[in-house]
């Protein structure tokens, strides 16, 4: 199913996956009147493949899926893609939450969310992952083995490509930023996630987990991303 305003300008192109046809055909009918193109898959294996075209700016995804879970559907894109996608979890639910965090996706929404509150969480996402050409967005940020490009959403680490989800990349930009100082939780929600932090939110906690991993540990074995009990986060700076 495809719902596109035929608009001249470009709209954003969201993928929905989902079993749900009556949810997807709601979804699609109320996203397409918000200016998004969409297009609505039902089954994991097609929700894959469909992710993976390149078609689509952003994958919006329920967890329970036919044919291959979420979740895998999830794992299997980020071997190769850093589109941004947006899990559809049960409410309450909080072992599918962290774990598709881990795997790297950008949000979540417990289910049933309202469509209101979608398109302001897909906007958020899309508005920390859009790829500004002004000269300033060009510069690179450069901290010790670091450098990021934010209008190319580019990540280079000891002169490596770094390969990081949007969320990722907001977060350690943020923290690039301040390296050598703390970040606090609620500064890296607002300025990175979009959002002001909730209690017992552990989105920020799970995507810098994630981001210690890809950088590895210091010679002397600590992450390169320090946790300050009761104040935030540092990125160090040597």
């Amino acid at each position: 199913m495809n719902v596109n305003k035929g608009r001249s300008e470009r709209m954003p192109n969201i993928l929905l996956i989902d079993d749900d046809r009556e949810l997807t055909d709601m979804l699609a009918e109320y996203l397409a009147g918000e200016d998004f193109g969409v297009e609505a898959v039902h089954d994991g294996q097609s929700g894959e493949t469909e992710a993976l075209s390149g078609r689509y700016d952003i994958v919006v995804l329920d967890v329970m899926l036919p044919r291959l879970s979420g979740i895998e559907v999830l794992r299997r894109i980020r071997r190769s893609s850093s589109i941004p996608v947006l899990l559809l979890t049960a409410r309450g639910d909080d072992v599918d939450r962290i774990s598709g965090l881990d795997l790297g996706a950008d949000d979540y929404v417990p289910k049933p969310c309202s469509p209101g509150e979608l398109v302001a969480r897909l906007r958020a996402i899309l508005r920390r992952v859009s790829n500004s050409q002004s000269d300033a967005a060009l510069e690179a940020i450069s901290s010790g083995l670091l450098r990021l490009w934010p209008g190319m959403r580019k990540a280079e680490w000891r002169n490596e490509p770094l390969e990081l989800t949007g969320t990722e990349f907001s977060l350690l930009e943020e923290l690039a930023r301040n390296a050598g100082h703390v970040v606090s939780k609620d500064q890296l929600s607002l300025n990175a996630l979009g959002r002001a932090l909730t209690p017992y939110d552990r989105r920020v906690d799970v995507h810098i987990s994630s981001i210690r991993y890809k950088l590895g540990p210091r010679p002397d074995g600590q992450p390169w991303i320090l946790g300050i009990r009761g104040r935030g986060y540092q990125l160090a700076s040597d």
